[in-house]
């Protein structure tokens, strides 16, 4: 069944029919975050623990040996996802958004599992550390395809006149996730000692995280389809031929906020902790405020968004103050002041956190309804692999290298003008159906 997109409704509806109007796009809304949500939750904890996971499953000969051990693991989840998005990208576009959603969260819940119940290297050895990847890998093949599901979903259950609030809840759900986990690993941080945080308290989160999948699936089965069935869905080889200029600067496009995003929440409580000596506390609760932020702003700022056809002004602006941000903020973060680090955060966080829906619906509109999702998939996949995913690694051994530790701030400052200029050539096509 195919859901009544707002466009289609009476231009004066009953008060009955606009209530149930609202409960469907509730629902829409609700369906696509929790399994968006799950996905960057898990990716937030493990980030957040990568310490002790590397001691639990990766022992080596010094404590950086093991913790870049750890995220070279967290960074293999992301070689999975250009495979995701093709594979679960062609089931959206030829099967449905449904099938695709429920089949992510699905993996992503098996993934989590893995992972929660994994014995340590101590008690079975290398099976240990092969099967935290083997849970990786999982999280990485369904991660692959939910985002470009569940966007394409959000857009086609709205209007035009909405599009950049609907798929703003991408972003907002993402925040919403991360913040989740942020308090997570303060309250277990704050409350356990480091004896019990190693021995079990490190699992809490992702059992925590199991529960949600089911929840999120069983959702997402009652949910009205958006795209109809079809065997005549253009091919992966048509989709790269007719679009390989639009997929390259779409990747290009998304380096920025990726970095943004994984070097601000993921990878900032093991730089603040490791490379600048803050407290284990207190930089959960910075990673809480750059969370919060990017769960509250893109709803509010998308609907600022809509009032124009267009999607790359806005898109200039951010794109432009993050870049005059990047370098001041991590100076700020040095000085070893609460209040300024707040603001370092907030200024590191905002711009993108303005910038999500008019950035993904400027990439959905890029193409047509058949190709969407498989586009929008290979561009995030790629992106995300290419620009953020190796990000907390890279930084870290560079930082071990040079011992500076400005490096992330050269790293998202490199990524943000490579986002300028393929925005300059990204083609647009407001309002395409």
């Amino acid at each position: 069944m195919k859901s009544t997109p707002a466009s289609d409704l009476p231009l004066h509806p009953s008060p009955a029919t606009a209530s149930l109007h609202v409960r469907k796009m509730r629902r829409v809304v609700i369906a696509s975050s929790l399994g968006n949500g799950l996905e960057i939750y898990d990716f937030t904890v493990y980030s957040f623990f990568a310490v002790i996971i590397g001691k639990l499953f990766f022992p080596g000969e010094s404590a950086l040996a093991s913790l870049l051990m750890s995220l070279a693991t967290f960074a293999v989840g992301f070689l999975m996802r250009p495979l995701g998005a093709v594979l679960i990208g062609r089931v959206a576009d030829r099967r449905g958004r449904k099938a695709a959603l429920s089949l992510t969260i699905a993996l992503m819940t098996v993934g989590t599992g893995i992972i929660a119940f994994t014995p340590t290297y101590a008690s079975i050895g290398i099976t240990a550390t092969l099967l935290l990847v083997f849970g990786r890998l999982l999280q990485g093949l369904s991660a692959g395809g939910e985002v470009g599901s569940a966007s394409a979903f959000l857009m086609e259950s709205g209007s035009t006149a909405n599009r950049c609030f609907m798929v703003s809840w991408q972003g907002a759900s993402q925040g919403a996730a991360a913040l989740l986990g942020a308090l997570t690993g303060l309250l277990l941080s704050s409350n356990l000692s480091p004896e019990a945080l190693q021995s079990w308290g490190w699992r809490v989160p992702f059992i925590i995280g199991l529960m949600i999948g089911p929840v999120g699936w069983f959702i997402r089965q009652h949910l009205d389809e958006t795209h109809t069935e079809t065997a005549d869905t253009p091919s992966l080889g048509q989709l790269l031929r007719e679009h390989k200029g639009t997929l390259l600067l779409g990747i290009m496009w998304m380096a920025a906020s990726t970095v943004s995003m994984y070097m601000v929440v993921f990878y900032m409580p093991t730089y603040l902790v490791q490379t600048l000596h803050y407290p284990g506390s207190f930089s959960f609760a910075l990673v809480g405020l750059a969370s919060a932020l990017l769960a509250v702003i893109p709803p509010i700022a998308a609907r600022y968004a809509d009032r124009f056809t267009r999607r790359k002004p806005l898109l200039y602006w951010v794109a432009g103050l993050a870049l005059v941000f990047a370098y001041p903020s991590f100076l700020l973060l040095g000085l070893q002041s609460t209040w300024l680090c707040m603001l370092a955060i907030a200024l590191l966080i905002m711009p993108m956190a303005v910038g999500v829906g008019a950035s993904f619906a400027m990439l959905m509109e890029a193409f047509p309804r058949e190709q969407r999702v498989t586009g929008l998939s290979v561009i995030y996949s790629f992106g995300v692999t290419l620009f953020g995913g190796f990000s907390p690694l890279l930084v870290t051994w560079l930082i071990g290298l040079t011992g500076n530790p400005l490096t992330p701030a050269l790293y998202l400052i490199a990524t943000l003008v490579l986002s300028l200029i393929a925005l300059r050539l990204f083609p647009e096509h407001p309002g395409r159906a």
